[in-house]
This record gives structure tokens, sequence and C-alpha cells, in this order.
């Protein structure tokens, strides 16, 4: 099978390249054995709880995690143009954006530490990179630590 998939991927390739049923794209491909040695390897170096991310973190959560960071960061970016009329109204406009902007990132921030504990991070480790005490991470993650409030 891997033969077949394999094709030259030039300009100059056979006649009918482009219609060839065979042909696969190469994210279907099937891993190589040394590719997934390679990866086996790099686990294992890896610090931490030694497992990739992609690997024990459902998609679904990255991907939660990820629109968060990009709900926040498009909040942010937004806040450059109001910037202009009265104190109160600027103030309130930035105030208000501000503070929905940080909701976006604590939320993004608590999903990311349920999910590196989940993925066998240990709870000090990921409390000594949040920089909060254990005890308030353990809480947190036990009261709750998966609701956003968005």
């Amino acid at each position: 099978m891997g033969s077949i998939i394999r094709q030259r991927r030039t300009a100059d390739g056979p006649p009918g390249y482009a219609d060839d049923p065979w042909w696969v794209r190469q994210e279907h491909q099937p891993v190589t054995m040394a590719g997934q040695l390679r990866v086996l390897g790099k686990e294992k170096r890896a610090p931490g709880s030694g497992t990739m991310w992609r690997a024990v973190i459902p998609p679904e959560q990255r991907a939660r995690i990820g629109s968060l960071i990009d709900s926040a960061e498009e909040q942010l970016l937004q806040l450059r143009g109001v910037q202009t009329g009265p104190t109160a109204e600027v103030a309130r406009q930035l105030l208000r954006s501000l503070g929905h902007s940080a909701g976006l990132i604590e939320a993004a921030w608590k999903r990311t530490a349920v999910a590196a504990v989940n993925g066998g991070v240990p709870l000090e480790e990921v409390a000594r990179w949040a920089d909060i005490p254990v005890e308030v991470l353990r809480t947190m993650l036990t009261a709750g630590g998966q609701e956003d409030g968005a």
C-alpha cells in the first residue's frame, strides 16, 4: 500500500496524475514506522507527564481552549478603535470589554489547567506553572473548574 500511495509530486508527473484514484493526501497517508518511533522517543524525553498534548487532550477540549483564546484576542483588538469620545463613555466601553476579555482568558486558563491535570501532569507542576498554591488549584478543579461563564 505504501508503494501505491508514494508517488512523484513534481510538475513532470505522469499524464492523468491529478485524476489518479490511488492518490492520497499526505495528511491521510499512514505514518511510517520511523515516524512513529520518533514520536515515541520524543514523548519519552518530554518533561512533565511524558505525553504529547494532542495525544491526551480530546479535540473538543483543545478546540474550546483555542476558541476562548481567539475570542479574547478579538475582543482586545477591537479596543484599539474605541479610545475617542467622552471620557466616561470610553472608560465604560474599555472596562466592559477588558472585563469580558479577562473572563475569556480566565476560562481558557482554567480549561488548560484541567486538561493538563487530566492529561497526567502532576497537580504540583500545574500549580507552579500557573503561579498559584496547590490547594487553590485543587479547590478550583474540584469545585467546577470546567465552568467558564461563557
